[in-house]
């Protein structure tokens, strides 16, 4: 397998600037997700990896080797596609091994090295089969075959769970996730999906038009997001924002005021703030509690999703909006009942006017 580093990647298509600058070093055996909205970069950033496209500024190095102006078929990689890309009229064993063969591999080495590829993926059962026989699921799989065979030094996946229903998209991305264990291999991976990016990533990309908003881990981009954006987009169900104005700045306490009058007491750090100055407050829904006395917040339940579990209540805030709350999934609320719920100072976040994140005195607790 193989590092990967980016230095200063720029992309542009005519007079339409798509990347702006990505720098961005991936160790050897990492798994890293790109994610982002649609239209953010992150697929022409690993098509650009992959060298369908040409880089238009910048440098990128494959295992310390600069190849920029290497052909795809010279740089190590394989790509596995949202859509299969299999060849119909070729069974799975065919489709697996005709990269091989293109390469002028022997006969004997091609059956061995798609024998194991269909074992780990537990497809081994299917090699005569047509693509047009197997599910969606295992044709995926017959395209990640395709991919291990080569033994490339680097895998690039394009959002390949995106075709398949709710429930194989968890089972492939589990069986993804102890492949990567398996044979060890830098990964880079996009999706739209931030649960695929939190239960799959070693690391975490986050882009926002056309450039890396911030890097980390699962968990440190949850507790830690730079900004607002990266808050907004780690986490499930979103976090919510309302709208506030510090009060009172401190080091370690910070009072702020929503727009109905409410105060509410923040552990973060203001000291580079007035008073008067217009922040987003960021409650997540998972923090929010309803046996909790401080910070309390009266609302109305308009609308209960039950999904086992928990349970998702969204609750109108008179003068503030609409918050989304986490809740046990016993709980005996209805639409229409008033709550009031709290949460702790060390569990809120602050965002300035710019969308950058003020200095939290704790990250969780």
């Amino acid at each position: 397998m193989a590092s990967v580093k980016l230095n200063n990647i720029k992309k542009r298509f005519g007079d339409v600037d798509v990347l702006h600058g990505i720098d961005l070093d991936i160790k050897d055996g990492e798994f890293v997700v790109l994610i982002g909205e649609s239209g953010c970069g992150k697929s022409t950033l690993l098509r650009l990896l992959s060298g369908l496209e040409d880089i238009t500024e910048g440098d990128l190095y494959i295992d310390e080797e600069r190849v920029n102006g290497r052909s795809p078929a010279k740089r190590g990689i394989a790509m596995v596609f949202q859509s299969y890309a299999l060849y119909p009229h070729m069974n799975v064993f065919k489709n697996m091994a005709f990269g091989l063969k293109i390469a002028g591999k022997d006969k004997a080495f091609v059956k061995n090295k798609v024998i194991e590829a269909a074992k780990k993926l537990k497809i081994d059962h299917l090699l005569e089969r047509l693509p047009r026989e197997l599910s969606g699921g295992q044709r995926q799989r017959v395209a990640i075959g395709r991919a291990i065979v080569r033994d490339p030094k680097v895998f690039l996946f394009d959002e390949p769970l995106s075709n398949l229903d709710a429930s194989l998209r968890v089972q492939t991305r589990v069986e993804l996730g102890k492949l990567h264990q398996e044979l060890k291999a830098t990964v880079i991976y996009v999706t739209h999906d931030q649960v695929e990016a939190m239960t799959l990533g070693d690391k975490i990309v986050v882009m926002n038009k056309g450039r890396v908003e911030q890097v980390g881990s699962p968990l440190h981009l949850y507790h830690h997001p730079k900004t607002q954006f990266v808050a907004g987009f780690i986490g499930s169900p979103k976090m919510n924002f309302l709208s506030a104005k510090i009060t009172e700045v401190g080091t370690e306490n910070t009072q702020i005021v929503l727009e109905s009058g409410r105060v509410i007491s923040v552990a973060v750090d203001t000291s580079g703030f007035e008073k008067g100055a217009t922040v987003q407050l960021g409650l997540r829904p998972e923090h929010i509690s309803l046996r909790c006395d401080t910070n309390t917040v009266e609302g109305k339940i308009t609308l209960i999703e039950h999904l086992g579990e928990q349970s998702y209540l969204y609750v109108d805030i008179p003068q503030e909006g609409e918050l989304v709350l986490k809740v046990d999934g016993d709980n005996q609320y209805h639409a229409g009942d008033n709550v009031t719920f709290g949460i702790k100072p060390n569990r809120l976040y602050l965002f300035a006017k710019d969308g950058d994140a003020l200095p939290r005195i704790t990250a969780s607790s």
